[in-house]
């Protein structure tokens, strides 16, 4: 019996002598703690200030911190948003192993932010894997799994075989989390063979961690300390040394799990060593936790000189929410060892640390909700300025639309009372005087009763339904437009009829000169195109710019202005409209056609289409008009010795052309 237990002890003590030596061959491979870059070059780039942050987040945050910092600016300064959006990744992580997971995941969203922006897939997959993992460590399984499920997705789309491996890996973890070992395993199994596929990473190396995790949960010791035996001897390179760190505590829980304490301790001694050698604090805390747990309540004074340890590596690097937990288990050390007082005085200091942290973090939250209850009180103030401001206009406009009306009314109406009288005189040409007279008569009480009433009448409605005060911001601009929308109409039809009543007073009152038509349709174009944005219709000219007609200015830009506008008008949303102008020698003029793609005008519409019977219809999107516009085209184009005519194919689109004298 004592020679099987001296064997036992001898062969403890030759493995221990064999760990012991492997690590110190292994040290003497580890390069020194030198960064990859000169930090105090002044010729830092972004991939540089990456290295330089990637090599201090473990073991120096605040300097990675500073670093990040002139990095961001740099980005900022050369317009650079993939580098910005790769720093802020770094960030991410910075705050995350710090336990400051809400800070990692403003982070995460805005470099993802900046990723979608440029259309950069792999850094939005990569964003998305962050952020999965955040909400994992929160125990927000379901908002993980989808994050893991839409980084699958992308990297899917572009084929990233590197970005597929990881999406899997990473669902795996979170069914692992959740013990569903089944599917743990199986999305495991697919990254492990699409890791075959690509170069050798830190995620293979992650791959070998889940799968002795896994297989430790389900007690077969053997897989898992199979895979992490594999990870272990491939990350045995200087890159890979934090990664070894983690592989080989996992190893150590698995051999304290089958009841090999010792074996497991040597383990974790060794890989403390390791992670103080590269200064690596992660891997440090992690290691000294491990082994506090490894001895554990069977011998809680060993457990307290190691969790003492990791308290006061906390303390140096000031991670309130890792206190918390470390002072959590040393009270209980202390409670194992009925050292109460001891015990206390750690629990007193752990629930001052807690109490100071969630303060911190609820006094942030508050703040950040006041920040948001204020903006919205500021937008919703000037959301009501504009309100009055666009109400008081609106007024205005009216007013001044209704005191027009009345005076275009009283002057039309005198003019038609000395039109009658002298109609009366004139004994020869009384009959058709009078029919003209009627006809004119007809369209100004048509124009008046429907056309200029109807406005005024919905405008009023809408004023009473604003002056209310029972609809909310977003009706309130609706009806406001609409009004405004209104109230143009009106005045466009008010404009017609002062130019309509002056030639009947005045006659037509005729300039020529010599012009260029592009220019002026070019121009008329320009004042259109709002109400052509408005239905996203194209206008396209194709007059040439060395064309010159013979032609009073005026008229050539009220029937280029009259005849766009009426396109416009009757051209449904996404249509076109071409403006085209053809040279005829023989006859020394040019012909203007303005064809659109719009509703067509019936054949039997289109015989009186410029005459005062015409009736008018509204637009595609319920445009008003008068018809006056047409007939003063006819006038105009006849005036200045032209013609004017239309055809159309009702459902297709109208072509309206007129023909001028060339120079």
């Amino acid at each position: 019996m004592m020679d099987k237990y001296c064997k036992n002890y001898l062969k403890s003590a030759f493995l221990l002598v064999l760990l012991q030596l492997s690590v110190f061959l292994c040290f003497a491979q580890l390069p020194q703690s030198h960064p990859p870059v000169n930090p105090n070059s002044s010729t830092l780039t972004i991939p540089d200030y990456d290295k330089l942050i990637a090599f201090y987040r473990y073991y120096k945050p605040d300097s990675a911190i500073y670093f990040s910092n002139k990095a961001i600016l740099l980005a900022k300064k050369n317009r650079d948003d993939i580098g910005l959006a790769k720093i802020l990744n770094q960030v991410g992580i910075i705050n995350d192993n710090l336990g400051k997971t809400d800070e990692s995941r403003e982070n995460y969203l805005e470099a993802r932010k900046l990723y979608t922006q440029t259309g950069f897939k792999s850094g939005i997959a990569t964003e998305d894997v962050r952020l999965g993992v955040v909400e994992m460590r929160k125990g927000n399984y379901d908002k993980a799994m989808g994050y893991f499920l839409e980084s699958l997705k992308v990297s899917e789309s572009i084929n990233n075989a590197h970005g597929k491996m990881e999406a899997y890996l990473t669902i795996g973890e979170c069914y692992l989390a959740e013990k569903k070992f089944d599917l743990a395993l199986q999305n495991l199994k697919i990254s492990e063979e699409l890791d075959k596929t690509i170069p050798f990473s830190n995620f293979s190396l992650n791959l070998y961690i889940d799968f002795g995790i896994l297989y430790t949960a389900r007690q077969d010791y053997d897989q898992a300390i199979s895979y992490l035996q594999k990870g272990i001897r491939k990350s045995d390179i200087p890159q890979y040394q934090g990664l070894n760190i983690t592989l080989t505590t996992y190893l150590a829980a698995v051999y304290a799990k089958q009841g090999y304490k010792d074996r497991s301790l040597v383990l974790l001694k060794s890989a403390l060593v390791k992670a103080r050698a590269i200064n690596n604090y992660i891997r440090e805390l992690q290691t000294l936790t491990s082994i506090a747990d490894t001895y554990g309540k069977g011998d809680p004074v060993s457990a307290l000189v190691y969790l003492k340890q990791a308290n006061e590596l906390i303390k140096a690097r000031g991670s309130e929410r890792s206190q918390i937990d470390i002072l959590g288990r040393m009270a209980d050390m202390y409670h194992i060892q009925k050292n109460e007082s001891a015990a206390y005085a750690i629990k007193e200091q752990q629930y001052a640390i807690a109490d100071k942290y969630y303060y911190q973090k609820m006094a942030k939250q508050i703040n950040s909700l006041q920040s948001a209850y204020d903006l919205n009180q500021s937008q919703a103030n000037v959301q009501a300025l504009k309100f009055e401001n666009s109400r008081s206009l609106l007024v205005q406009r009216i007013v001044l639309v209704i005191a027009a009306g009345a005076f275009i009314l009283l002057f039309v109406m005198v003019l038609f009372y000395f039109r009658t009288r002298k109609l009366n005189a004139l004994l020869n040409k009384a009959n058709t005087e009078l029919v003209e007279s009627n006809t004119v008569k007809d369209k100004l009480f048509s124009v008046l009763a429907h056309d200029l009433r109807s406005p005024f009448a919905s405008i009023i409605s809408l004023l009473s339904l604003i002056n209310d005060d029972i609809l909310d911001a977003k009706e309130r601009k609706e009806i406001i437009n609409m009004a405004v929308l209104s109230s143009n109409a009106s005045l466009d039809i008010l404009n017609n009829l002062l130019k309509w009543g002056e030639m009947q007073i005045k006659g037509i009152r005729l300039t020529p000169v010599i012009l260029l038509p592009y220019d002026i349709i070019e121009r008329n174009i320009a004042l259109l195109s709002a109400s052509a944005e408005l239905k996203s219709i194209s206008i396209i000219n194709t007059v040439n710019k060395g064309c010159k007609v013979l032609t009073d200015a005026d008229h050539f830009e009220f029937v280029i202005r009259n005849l766009l506008s009426n396109a416009i008008k009757f051209t449904s949303d996404g249509g076109t409209v071409s403006v085209a102008a053809q040279i005829v020698t023989e006859k020394c003029e040019a012909i203007f056609s303005i064809q659109d793609t719009g509703v067509g005008i019936e054949p039997q519409r289109l015989q009186s289409i410029f005459s005062l019977g015409n009736v008018s219809t509204s637009g595609t999107n319920d445009e008003k008009g008068t018809s006056l516009g047409l007939v003063l085209c006819k006038e105009f184009i006849e005036a200045n010795r032209g013609r004017i005519w239309a055809e159309s194919v009702p459902g297709k689109g109208s072509t309206f052309m007129f023909a001028l004298k060339i120079v």
